[in-house]
Formats: C-alpha cells, structure tokens, sequence
C-alpha cells in the first residue's frame, strides 16, 4: 500500500448523519488499511492479496449525482440525500463524493423554484412539481446532463425555467424532463422530454467515446474505472488472438476496451436497453471484431459449448448479489482457459470462488481497487486459471 503518500483530509459536517459515507471520517490511509484487511480476510484461503489499488485524489469522484427534493417542517425547500436506511431528507449543498459543479447547479435548482413559485413533489398528498433531480457529467467531455424528475407531465413555466438554469450555468449541455408519478423508490420514471441540447452526453473511457443517457449504466467513477478495466485487461495477458466473452456486459465498455488486444469479443447482455447501447457504442468507435447478444449469459455460453465453440477467457462483472449457480455452471460447462472476476462484494466474491475451485479453477491473483473512497466499498479483480485436467 502506498502509505508514504500524504493525502489531505476534508471534513463532511453531515457524515455522522447521512450514512453514506462509512468510512469517511477516517484519514485515506486507513480507509485503505481498513479495506485491504477485510479482503484480505475473505479471501486469504485462496492466496496472497495484492496491495489495494488507492486513488490519487479521493475526493468530488462521482459523476452521477442524485438530490431529493422536499419542504421542511418550516415549509422553506430542501434538497439533499436520503439518510441511510431512511426516507428522511439529508439537507445538503455539497458532498465530499459529488462532482462540484452538479452540487452547484442543484443549490441554483433550488432557487429557481422558490424565484418560479414551484414546489416540490408531495408523495403523500400528490401535489408539487419537483421530486429528483439527477445529474451526469462527463469527466473528459466536460459535457453536463440534469434531469428534472417531475411528479405530473405539467411543467409551468418550462422554457423559462430551462432558460434561467442554463443562463446561469452555461455549462450544462442537455436538459431531460422525467416523469415519474408512481409511489415507489426508483428515482426514474418511464416519461421523457428533452428540454434542451441532445438529451445525452458522451464521455471518453480509455481512449473510447460513450454515449450516456438518462438511464444508461456507467461507472460512477471514471478514473479509477480506467485504472481497473486495465488492470484487468493486464491480467489476463492476453497475446491478440484470443475470443474472448464479455459476460454482463452492459453497454459494453470493457468488452470494447479489450478489443484492440483480441482477436473477437463477445458480448452477452440481458438488458435489451443496455444491449442496444452496446451497438451504438461500437459503432461510434468504429470497432468491428466486437459482436452483443441480447441473452442470459450463462444460458449462451453452454448453447455455445454444445455448438462446440469456445472461448479463451471469460470476463465476468457480476451484480453485488454475485454470480448464479446456473451461471458458475455455465461457466464450468465451457472452460475457458481463464477467467478474469470483477467484484463489487468480496462477500460474494468468495462465495463465488469456492464454487469455482470446485469445479477447476485456480486463483492467480487477487488485486483490490478503492473505487469507491469515503465508503465501505471495495472493488477486487481476479484472475483465475483452469487446472490442467
């Protein structure tokens, strides 16, 4: 671990109230300590656990943000995070973890609706205008999306608003209104209307362009995002003529990443939404040896074994539920030469593993990355070898 570095230390005056930030309080050095002992102890039976992987600067990272919008007891308007494990409103104006000028733009979100007479979104009573607000930014584009999320289509007063919030940010480059009128948790509705510019952004990830929108999926944290899909990628070695299987592969970043060190990249994703972003996304890099399968992986890659056509390595990122039996049987059922596991829960992490052993597979090596700093999350990559039979 790097701990000659020295890393500044900023204070969150909300961290012992949010909850979202676990680790925070401590000084960087030892969220690393901390993280690296508890992979360390999940996984040492299968071997020696390199040094974690730290962040330079872990600090203003995300670049998805999301603020709630409510009134207080006093009836003045609030915008913040839900409390851990609550429905309770956090107010804040900026978060050690946000990218800054989102935080900035949502303080001025909230000034508008008081300047516009608007309220927020009124769960219970029904009544109101704004429930959310999300924001994306692109980290080498510079390119900014906000999504008013809306309890009712009827937006007053829209161009003027949209007019106002881009006059005074002149940065932002689309605006999408989102309806969602639904009692639930989910932050999205089904509804869109793009107010401004294109309705999404694109941003670079080692080298590639990607279209982002609304609901696409992307890592929160762009940089150390690159530091671990190349880590990865190193990992696995890869000599340029390998077919390799991109498993949960979402919109296709790492799968497309790796296409420059392969020979074939197959792409499997259930997510018909994700699927199609996967085309566009290599279609907008002009890679061709990349090839998306709206499938469950697990049920592709034994259809494809019984067809006799296998792969060199498999390249899993799995939920944080982990993998399924029926995938980790899959898997098996192909033998892949390697297997190259991207964790988000070295708890099921390990369970994963021990399955995998089981059915001959051999831990190489085992790198944690601090993808999430301030929180309790750790990200690992493994590599894992087929023993000769």
């Amino acid at each position: 671990m790097q701990s000659n570095q020295t890393y500044r230390q900023l204070k969150c005056p909300v961290v012992d109230i949010c909850g979202g930030c676990q680790v925070q309080h401590l000084p960087y050095e030892q969220q690393l300590e901390q993280k690296q002992k508890q992979v360390v102890e999940l996984l040492k039976t299968f071997g020696k656990v390199d040094p974690i992987i730290p962040m330079k600067d872990p600090y203003y990272y995300r670049n998805k943000i999301h603020a709630t919008f409510q009134t207080d007891r006093r009836n003045r308007i609030i915008s913040g995070i839900y409390q851990s494990g609550t429905h309770k409103v956090v107010p804040i104006d900026s978060c050690l973890l946000h990218d800054q000028r989102a935080d900035k733009i949502i303080v001025s979100i909230r000034g508008l609706l008081k300047s516009f007479k608007m309220r927020p979104y009124n769960e219970d009573t029904r009544q109101g205008l704004l429930r959310h607000v999300l924001i994306r930014t692109g980290f080498e584009s510079g390119q900014i999306m906000v999504v008013l999320v809306l309890g009712t289509h009827v937006f007053p007063s829209r161009k003027n608003f949209v007019k106002a919030l881009v006059d005074k940010h002149p940065e932002i480059t689309t605006v999408v209104m989102n309806v969602n009128n639904k009692k639930t948790s989910m932050v999205l509705g089904d509804r869109e209307t793009v107010l401004y510019g294109k309705g999404f952004i694109q941003d670079t990830l080692c080298g590639l362009k990607f279209r982002i929108s609304p609901k696409s999926f992307y890592q929160v944290n762009p940089v150390q995002t690159e530091t671990l899909y190349n880590k990865a990628l190193d990992l696995a070695e890869f000599t340029g003529n390998e077919t390799i299987i991109d498993a949960y592969c979402g919109i296709g970043t790492i799968g497309l990443i790796a296409s420059k060190r392969v020979k074939k990249v197959i792409g499997v994703e259930l997510n018909h939404d994700a699927f199609k972003d996967a085309i566009n996304n290599a279609k907008r890099n002009d890679i061709t040896n990349v090839f998306f399968h709206n499938a469950d992986a697990g049920e592709f890659m034994i259809k494809s074994a019984k067809r006799k056509q296998f792969v060199d390595t498999v390249i899993m990122d799995p939920p944080r539920s982990g993998s399924s039996d029926d995938f980790i049987r899959a898997l098996a059922f192909m033998k892949p030469k390697k297997i190259v596991y991207i964790s988000c829960n070295p708890v099921t992490l390990k369970r994963d593993l021990e399955k995998l052993t089981r059915k001959g597979y051999q831990v190489k090596t085992m790198i944690p990355v601090d993808m999430f700093p301030g929180t309790s999350h750790v990200e690992t990559v493994v590599l894992m070898s087929r023993v000769d039979e």
